[in-house]
């Protein structure tokens, strides 16, 4: 057993820590600032306008019984983006995992990463359905910005970890 045996990424790669753990604790603070704060405002007929956050479509989809596109939402935009940071997160500062485990846990991330960009899809096609009906017009707002901002940092977070990661795992072999 090698003396890296049950320790977290954190505690074997100190040096790199630091930077990769603040990245992903700014970034859930981006993506939670980014559900609420509004995302785009739509002008309706050059007279209404109204600002609509992730948080406030989610809660019209709920109420309208979109049940379909609520769960897609829910899921890529809320919950994978949320469960990828607290998985990075653990990966970092949970000590006691074998390289196994972290193994696993980092191909768990790495399959999750492969949907992450699915939520930006989405907003992206609501977008251009919206702008294709010519009776509304929609600029992004903070929310967006912020929500971007958090998707970028925690795919780099997520990349910059692989590479140690693997790193790690050929070391333990």
């Amino acid at each position: 057993m090698s003396a890296e045996a049950n320790r977290s990424l954190g505690e074997i790669h100190r040096g790199e820590r630091m930077p990769i753990v603040l990245m992903l604790v700014l970034s859930l603070a981006l993506l939670l600032a980014g559900l609420f704060r509004p995302f785009t405002r739509v002008t309706k007929l050059w007279f209404f306008d109204s600002d609509v956050s992730v948080y406030q479509g989610l809660i019209t989809l709920f109420q309208e019984r979109e049940v379909f596109l609520f769960g897609i939402l829910v899921v890529f935009t809320v919950i994978f983006p949320l469960v990828k940071i607290a998985t990075l997160l653990v990966l970092w500062l949970k000590p006691g995992l074998e390289a196994r485990q972290m193994s696993r846990v980092y191909g768990f991330v790495a399959n999750l990463s492969k949907w992450s960009m699915l939520d930006v899809f989405v907003v992206a096609v609501l977008v251009v359905l919206i702008r294709a009906g010519g009776l509304a017009t929609i600029k992004a707002q903070d929310g967006l910005l912020l929500f971007c901002a958090s998707v970028v940092l925690t795919q780099i977070a997520s990349e910059w970890t692989g590479r140690i990661a693997r790193r790690t795992f050929k070391a333990a072999d």
